[in-house]
């Protein structure tokens, strides 16, 4: 019944979308044409303001009370010096607040306004009346600590800065801290999205997306030169958003100082003058408005025209939500058509940098390779690696292959540079697990169990990469990047590509543990059930589209074998100068030192965490297929199964009596030394398997099958038996349960081969000489 009432009132609106969207369209191509034609770029001077004092002002719209609450914090603070000033704009106040600021705040200057101008036109006029360079702007509701200048003013050290955020506090320490003065924004979805962040822990100033205009100073000849705050955006709200984003086009930088305190009555004069509802409308029309003014591509903006247009649907038909557009908010906004269209015109005259540049140039990384990296690097003549590594896994303890290599990279490469971890944990225990890497890090940070973003009906990015893509762990990534000074930026796993970027002075490297549509069309293969087969298509056309579109970006692509290395760039030629085998695939050998011997026994070992697909499947095909053959020959044997998260016994064919699952174990010595035959029958994956390493190292006689042993091992009997069939594979295990002597030859030409292409110490040694050589080269372009 909503549905249907809903539909009945917005019939008018949902009729005359087609035509409303077609004004749009084409009002904005022919601007397009005629910025082509006679459009003309010019640079805004940028000088550097005297800091030494400030103007601070203040609109007022019947804000007595909060005058007389708030403002003796203000004038206190700035009482030190004789050039500060305080100004207060009276928007046409009703409630005698001009009388009261005249009688008992004589010091203050009182700029009288015959009517309200609100927000933007008010603090513009101050603006205008300051005598100052630097002017802060405070809303009446604002409460000050009595240091809070001198931070900002000392954040106006180069000609460049433009705006100075306060750290915001809230006057009711129960309220959620919906705004902190450390803004973040972006273009996701055609859509702008912005926010405040809580980063309590922060104690030096950071970039950030714009500066609140309750809350900020700004440089006040650029606040002039950009034209204040935009009348489209009147009565109020995002005009201080627009005139950040608007400054970081322009190529000036936006900060935010945690040194600086000031409280926040939240919307102390808005919220006791308007109606929520009215509030909302005006500032979902306002989201359109910045859009169609600031956004310089037309693709973008068409990506943004259709979003805006399909979210407005979608709020009649599922309701309001201050996560979408709707359609009161489209036709408000279209009134306002021509004068967004003479602010779109004015941007594009004024600015220099292209959306995506300017969308993430407040990002930590991005503001650090900018801004600071080359200062640091022709400063010091800095040399030395400082590797930000970030897992989607943990590292510790090592249930799985990936784990292994993480975790004896952190361990080598300590010897060669400074390494800071970021890693993703399942449980807040395996936080203190990581412990034991404390030596080798300088710092660490985790993330238990994060939240994805929701996988919309129609995407082409693959489930396995939204299940990572979180707000939080990418401010968590720029934030170290920032304040580590970072100059190698480690991510592992192809679902981390997502958070990696091309960046001048900053080497960006991706570790592709396997090629993970490779590993799915291999899944694919090797199940036969529909049920698993449509969706895995549809995921492997995702991952495939999305992985070759992702991996160029990257400064450094490290595959763990020559097999996926060649593998990569018949698909992509392009790939051929970033693909690096040979770099992270590696074991530490020396913890195999016990010498080689001839093996006796029954005892066939399996290794491998079952959260990965592929090794439960390798198991239960094990005992499907190749146990028949063995129980059929007569053989006597046992299988020990060891990994985290077993399987239950009843789900294995054939595995009473023949299978023991022992689940995650600490210490594999004891398991090593008593394996007569270690087992791989891996059917799908890519990538390096660590358990044929690590068997190779402890001199355990192994089976395999081609692709479990892939860009290990390619012939049979070299360095491990090679079987893909069940009775190939039965009959290889029986041979060396039959013939120890071949089982040793066999494990003795595997332990020199893995020692002399796959220790960890050597192989990190190479990893670090390329971080070196590729910053080099960067600091030679």
């Amino acid at each position: 019944m909503k549905l249907l009432l809903r539909l009945l009132a917005h019939a008018p609106y949902v009729l005359s979308a087609p035509l409303l969207a077609l004004v749009q369209g084409i009002s904005f191509l022919l601007l397009e044409a005629a910025w082509l034609l006679f459009g003309k770029a010019k640079t805004l001077p940028a000088e550097q303001p005297d800091n030494q004092s400030a103007s601070v002002v203040i609109p007022n719209w019947n804000g007595r009370d909060l005058l007389e609450k708030y403002l003796p914090s203000v004038v206190a603070a700035l009482a030190g010096n004789p050039r500060n000033e305080v100004i207060v704009v009276d928007n046409g106040s009703i409630d005698g607040s001009v009388d009261y600021l005249r009688t008992n705040f004589p010091t203050v200057r009182v700029l009288a306004l015959p009517q309200n101008l609100g927000f933007g036109g008010g603090s513009n006029a101050g603006f205008a009346a300051a005598k100052n360079d630097i002017v802060v702007l405070l809303n009446s509701d604002m409460r000050v600590a009595p240091d809070f200048l001198p931070p900002l003013l000392a954040c106006f050290h180069a000609p460049d800065i433009f705006a100075v955020s306060c750290q915001i506090f809230f006057s009711d320490p129960q309220k959620a801290r919906e705004e902190t003065g450390l803004t973040e924004g972006q273009f996701r979805s055609g859509m702008l999205r912005v926010r405040h962040r809580v980063d309590e822990d922060l104690q030096v100033p950071f970039p950030c997306f714009y500066a609140g205009g309750g809350s900020s100073a700004f440089d006040r000849k650029k606040f002039l030169a950009l034209g204040g705050f935009d009348e489209i955006l009147a009565p109020f709200y995002l005009e201080d958003t627009d005139l950040g984003f608007l400054a970081w086009k322009v190529g000036w930088r936006v900060l935010y100082q945690p040194a600086s305190h000031v409280w926040h009555e939240h919307r102390g004069t808005i919220g006791k003058k308007f109606s929520q509802s009215y509030i909302d409308s005006i500032v979902a029309k306002n989201f359109l408005l910045f859009l169609w003014k600031n956004l310089a591509s037309f693709s973008g903006l068409c990506q943004h025209l259709f979003a805006a247009h399909v979210s407005a649907l979608l709020s009649v038909l599922l309701g309001n939500s201050r996560e979408r557009c709707n359609y009161t908010a489209l036709w408000k906004a279209s009134l306002q058509l021509p004068g967004a269209l003479r602010a779109r015109w004015r941007v594009k005259t004024i600015t220099r940098l292209d959306d995506k540049t300017a969308f993430a140039r407040h990002r930590g990384a991005h503001y650090f390779d900018q801004y600071l990296a080359r200062q640091q690097e022709e400063g010091a003549q800095d040399q030395n690696l400082r590797v930000l590594m970030v897992s989607p896994y943990p590292l510790c303890p090592p249930s799985h292959g990936g784990a292994v290599f993480m975790q004896q990279t952190v361990r080598a490469l300590a010897q060669h540079a400074k390494v800071h971890l970021i890693a993703l944990l399942d449980e807040e225990w395996e936080r203190f697990a990581h412990d034991e890497l404390a030596p080798f890090l300088t710092s660490a940070n985790f993330i238990v169990r994060m939240t994805g973003q929701s996988s919309p009906p129609f995407t082409y990015t693959p489930g396995a990469v939204l299940e990572f893509a979180n707000e939080d762990l990418a401010y968590l990534i720029h934030r170290t990047i920032y304040l580590e000074r970072i100059n190698v930026l480690q991510l592992e796993y192809t679902n981390m590509a997502q958070y990696g970027a091309r960046l001048r002075h900053i080497v960006c490297a991706l570790f592709e543990h396997d090629v993970y549509f490779q590993s799915i069309a291999r899944q694919i293969k090797s199940n036969p059930s529909w049920l698993f087969r449509i969706p895995a298509l549809l995921e492997y056309a995702k991952a495939f589209r999305w992985e070759l579109q992702m991996l160029p970006r990257f400064d450094q692509v490290q595959v763990c074998t020559i097999a996926n290395q060649r593998y990569l760039e018949s698909l992509s030629p392009q790939l051929q100068p970033l693909l690096r085998a040979g770099l992270r695939a590696a074991i530490e050998v020396q913890r195999h030192s016990q010498p080689l011997r001839q093996r006796a026994g029954k005892q066939l070992l399996f290794l491998g965490g079952f959260r990965h697909l592929p090794n439960l499947e390798a198991l239960q095909w094990f005992f499907r297929e190749v146990v028949p053959c063995l129980i059929e020959k007569n053989a006597d044997f046992e299988v020990v199964a060891i990994g985290a998260e077993p399987p239950p016994l009843y789900g294995i064919p054939h595995a009473e009596p023949y299978l023991e699952l022992k689940g995650f174990v600490e210490d594999l010595a004891p398991y090593w030394a008593s394996a007569a035959v270690f087992i791989c029958p891996i059917l799908s994956g890519s990538g390096v398997r660590v358990k044929l390493l690590e068997a190779f190292a402890a001199g355990a006689p192994v089976v395999s099958t081609r692709v479990g042993a892939e860009g290990l091992a390619d012939k049979d009997g070299e360095y491990c038996r090679l079987a893909d069939t069940p009775q190939a594979f039965a009959a290889a295990i029986l041979d060396l349960l039959a013939n120890p002597e071949e089982g040793l030859a066999m494990a003795q030409r595997a332990r020199a081969y893995v020692e002399a292409e796959w220790d960890n110490q050597i192989v990190t040694a190479r990893l670090a000489d390329s971080y070196r050589a590729l910053l080099a080269a960067k600091r030679q372009a």
